[in-house]
């Protein structure tokens, strides 16, 4: 899509999983461990009872019925946190190999001299648009027409003279007009590549080439890098 230059005036991311299988394995040892001793405090109890009044036996029950079901909360707290982590662990596996990759997402891009690459979305009725590149300071530097009917744009990153704007991280709005009135303002979706991928919490970031970190579900598109 070729972008017009438009005056300011326009409106408006092995030891592990030893780890791991060690943790688990302890867990089960300890729960083991803790209803043997229930059941030897259990059986004392009952062998120095008062025989003129012994205790009744459906308090017994009671105490085993709390303990099993204390058990059980126990064991499937354990398995929901290993499928968690099942989960987890089979998405860093996929996402390993979007490392190297361009990434469509709505995030600040680093410009270093070469044309970034848009995907623009407007409002529902828009006649016009605008494209509002800002730098890192939220400062705008440039307003740019934009073709509706194209899905794809590029900021070639020169002013109206030619010359090259300063390398750093820039963002890019979308500004969507009816009538001469602004309706919607959005960011627009930009492809950047993907240097790294972690797991933070229960989610995934990836580390774009520009520093930005974002969440992998946040991803709209990708494409291997040129």
């Amino acid at each position: 899509m070729e972008l017009t230059q438009i005056p300011p005036a326009y409106s408006a991311t092995k030891s592990m999983t030893t780890t791991k299988q060690a943790t688990e394995a302890s867990g089960s040892t300890t729960l083991s461990s803790d209803f043997e001793t229930f059941l030897r405090m259990l059986t004392v109890q009952m062998q120095n009872q008062d025989p003129l009044n012994p205790v009744d036996s459906s308090d017994y029950a009671v105490q085993l019925a709390t303990f099993s079901s204390v058990e059980q909360q126990v064991l499937t707290n354990d398995l929901l946190s290993s499928l968690s982590s099942a989960l987890t662990g089979g998405s860093m596996q996929k996402l390993s190999g979007w490392i190297g990759m361009e990434a469509l997402a709505r995030a600040p891009v680093e410009f270093a001299g070469s044309p970034v690459n848009l995907r623009p979305e407007f409002a529902s009725g828009a006649d016009a648009a605008v494209l509002v590149v800002r730098d890192a300071s939220g400062a705008t530097v440039q307003r740019l027409t934009l073709d509706l009917s194209e899905d794809s744009a590029q900021w070639a990153g020169v002013d109206d003279s030619g010359t090259l704007y300063p390398a750093g991280i820039y963002r890019f709005d979308v500004e969507s007009y009816q009538n001469d009135s602004l309706v919607d303002t959005t960011i627009a979706p930009v492809f950047s590549r993907i240097e790294e991928a972690r797991i933070s919490g229960d989610v995934v970031l990836l580390r774009l080439s520009d520093g930005t970190e974002l969440e992998s579900s946040l991803v709209t598109g990708l494409r291997a890098s040129d």
